[in-house]
């Protein structure tokens, strides 16, 4: 027997909530063919969000995604100077780093998928 969900409710909340982590997930992971453009819209929304989460399960999945944006972007930026010296280098840099970001959102997004919540740091 399948559950009804009534518009409105607390259960449809969290079925547009999951969803909507889902589609982040997925448009964090498909921003290398966007030129980045998908991860910059799912930063946006990720943020947008945050404060309306309905608990650790969802604010850790949303964090492990914005660390996971700003250290890619970090290590970028960190590599860029490869490009200016060889060509070579710096593309090898870049493609191990889009390696890890995939790494880290395939991984986040297979945890989201089975109900596990992300790692936080203790602060």
């Amino acid at each position: 027997m399948s559950q009804v969900i009534v518009p409105g409710s607390e259960a449809a909340r969290l079925s547009d909530l999951r969803l909507l982590t889902h589609v982040l997930y997925a448009l964090h992971a498909l921003s290398a063919f966007s030129g980045g453009t998908f991860a910059v819209v799912a930063i946006i929304v990720n943020y947008v969000k945050r404060g309306s989460l309905p608990d650790d399960h969802y604010r850790s999945h949303y964090r492990w995604q914005a660390r996971s944006f700003w250290f890619t972007l970090f290590w970028l930026a960190l590599t860029s100077p490869l490009f200016l010296v060889f060509i070579i280098p710096g593309a090898i840099a870049w493609g191990l780093v889009w390696l890890w970001y995939l790494y880290r959102f395939i991984r986040g997004w297979l945890a989201f998928h089975e109900g596990r919540s992300m790692p936080m740091p203790n602060p």
